[in-house]
């Protein structure tokens, strides 16, 4: 199982990083609109428990499948939660044969922050309260340097 994981990882096509917003998923070399870049894993659970964890601790990496399941993603292993959120993303999350997955929307260049939104439900409950720190309203919020004055 080790020697699978490690050359899994070789081949990755990222990295987790520091961001903005603490860390993050890093492109290592370009990925192309489309392609799978990493599931979205943990255990499943029913998602009446999910939400009760939720208003209990801190547990942020809930993924909500549909009305009955959802990936709690809190475990470290899963490299898909540190894709942070972004309300210009370049990649999605998908359902693919029962598994979460996160794959490219647009192109991404190595070295680009990979991203997705994270939808409206975790927004409102989790961003928004603290005020959202992705690139593009950050981008907004910045206030412009004041020059300096010459002697």
């Amino acid at each position: 199982m080790t020697r699978t994981r490690v050359t899994r990882e070789r081949d990755a096509c990222y990295r987790i990083g520091r961001s903005a917003t603490g860390l993050g998923l890093f492109a290592t070399k370009p990925i192309e609109r489309g392609a799978f870049i990493v599931e979205y894993s943990g255990e499943r659970i029913p998602t009446r428990e999910a939400h009760a964890r939720e208003k209990t601790a801190r547990a942020r990496y809930m993924f909500e499948i549909n009305s009955r399941w959802t990936v709690d993603g809190s475990v470290r292993s899963n490299i898909g939660r540190y894709a942070n959120h972004s309300c210009r993303p370049n990649a999605e999350s998908a359902l693919k044969r029962g598994k979460v997955i996160l794959r490219a929307i647009k192109a991404i260049e190595a070295g680009e922050e990979i991203t997705y939104d994270y939808g409206e439900e975790y927004f409102e409950l989790f961003i928004r309260p603290k005020g959202c720190r992705c690139a593009k309203c950050a981008s907004h919020t910045r206030r412009p340097r004041a020059k300096k004055r010459r002697a």
